[in-house]
């Protein structure tokens, strides 16, 4: 066949030739004008991939910073984090402890899908509590390699990607023959860098000797927080020039409970509400201080316009004041799975904007990867959801309900294994060592004090129908009886 032309002139008409020489002129205007408007306004190279920062606090209450109003206690960067873009007051954790909220948030799976339902190592599989009578169902204690993890994504997808604090998903169960501890660490799970994280849950110290197997000792700087800062700068510093990941999951404010001396002292003078625990206030604003030398590097390095930065916790604090919440770590009351959430993006998201729409851990995973535009890998389940549309004014995200899974007992062994579900205002929690249910209206009663299983059957019932279709649809494990 011969050769087709666009423009060939001995082909085309007087006229077809006028209307083709007077389009490519128009064609030719716009791209000098594209050309004069990009000469004026550089093009950033990183502007279609969007610098990824997931900071992750551990054991941080949904009260435990100024922004969320604690007004005794100093937050000044979190509390600018959260002008400068949203403040959710209905975040949740998946879990009420911290490996499986981890968990999720690698894999974009819920906690019950997962099997990995209670911290590590926790207790046996069938563990039977004294006194009840119920074994707790056989549950995962480690992330395994064969699960595609959110940094793998990005890695594959041309992202460095770095990880500094606390891992806690490497577990080894000693008497299997699979992989060995460090072998399960997140340098095998899609992150280039390494710092801090094993499967410790928490840090034996704070200061030097940290006696963390994989952070280097350095002289200079001695309080854990701020060590982990430096790396994380260190880490953005060396990626500056394409796009980077960085997982920042502090160790702070987990126990043990040290701080540097004048911050101690600084809320001792301020004991009283909000800080009924001055050293444990103190690691809060240590915290607090560290991030905020990240996100100065940020701005040095003029990365913070390309930059998504995400805040959360992994769990409800231990032993803090959760009031007017009730309960703590370990429980599936509003104390132990209401959590702080931010969200920075800059000219996405909308500054000093407040959503009290309900969020769960798994869609910070949903969102990073539709904010650079990759679909969830083929072998994860995705059970959270793009938060994009919300972040940016599109659209309310929409969604009927969230749901939980724990039926395990936490390291205090106070609480009871159950599930629970919230929709709308609702929200319902079947616990396991009696098969009963608590009803509440959380807008009407946030600390969950009035029990509205009696008042309202036909509700009861319905998310009640609803919570165990989730339960058999997610595959989750339940403990069994003893009777």
């Amino acid at each position: 066949m011969p050769k087709k032309h666009i423009f060939n002139g001995q082909a085309l008409s007087r006229f077809q030739h006028g209307v083709a020489s007077l389009l490519f002129a128009i064609a030719w205007l716009w791209l000098l004008d594209v050309a004069n408007l990009n000469a004026q306004q550089p093009i950033d190279s990183q502007d279609t991939q969007p610098n990824i920062v997931l900071i992750m606090a551990d054991d941080l209450g949904w009260k435990d910073l100024h922004c969320y109003g604690n007004k005794n206690l100093e937050t000044p960067n979190l509390d600018r984090l959260a002008k400068q873009g949203m403040l959710f007051t209905n975040a949740y954790s998946a879990s009420p402890v911290c490996t499986p909220t981890r968990a999720a948030m690698m894999t974009g799976e819920s906690p019950a899908r997962l099997n990995i339902t209670n911290h590590a190592p926790g207790h046996p599989p069938g563990y039977q509590k004294p006194g009840t009578k119920i074994r707790t169902a056989p549950w995962q204690r480690n992330l395994p390699l064969d699960r595609v993890t959110l940094a793998e994504q990005l890695k594959a997808n041309g992202y460095a990607t770095g990880f500094v604090g606390k891992w806690h998903l490497s577990h080894q169960n000693k008497k299997s023959n699979g992989p060995t501890e460090p072998e399960l660490r997140a340098e095998h799970q899609g992150f280039d860098l390494n710092i801090g994280g094993c499967s410790f849950g928490g840090p034996p110290s704070y200061f030097e000797p940290y006696r963390i197997p994989n952070i280097p000792p350095n002289d200079q700087l001695n309080y854990l927080p701020d060590r982990c800062s430096q790396e994380c700068i260190n880490f953005i510093e060396e990626n500056q020039d394409h796009p980077f990941f960085l997982c920042w999951w502090n160790y702070s404010v987990h126990y043990p409970f040290q701080a540097p001396e004048p911050l101690i002292q600084k809320y001792e003078k301020r004991r009283g509400p909000g800080i009924e625990n001055p050293t444990y206030a103190a690691m809060i604003e240590g915290m607090d201080l560290s991030i905020g030398k990240l996100l100065t590097s940020l701005d040095k390095l003029n990365l913070t316009k390309n930059t998504l930065v995400i805040f959360t916790s992994d769990n409800g604090p231990f032993a803090a004041n959760v009031k007017p919440l009730r309960g703590e770590k370990g429980y599936l009351y509003e104390g132990g799975i209401r959590v702080p959430a931010i969200v920075k993006w800059p000219g996405k998201v909308k500054p000093h904007t407040v959503s009290e729409t309900p969020i769960i851990s798994m869609d910070f995973h949903a969102t990073i990867l539709d904010a650079i535009g990759i679909e969830a890998d083929p072998s994860n389940h995705p059970d959270g959801d793009s938060l994009i549309d919300l972040l940016t004014g599109k659209s309310p995200l929409n969604r009927d309900a969230i749901y939980f899974h724990y039926p395990n007992y936490a390291f205090h062994k106070k609480n009871r294994p159950g599930s629970a579900i919230r929709s709308g205002d609702f929200k319902l929690i079947q616990f396991y060592d009696d098969n009963s249910v608590e009803l509440y209206n959380l807008k009407d009663d946030l600390s969950e004090s009035h029990d509205l299983t009696e008042s309202m059957p036909n509700k009861t019932r319905e998310l009640k129908k609803r919570l165990e279709t989730w339960i058999s649809e997610t595959d989750a494990k339940t403990p069994t009886s003893t009777d």
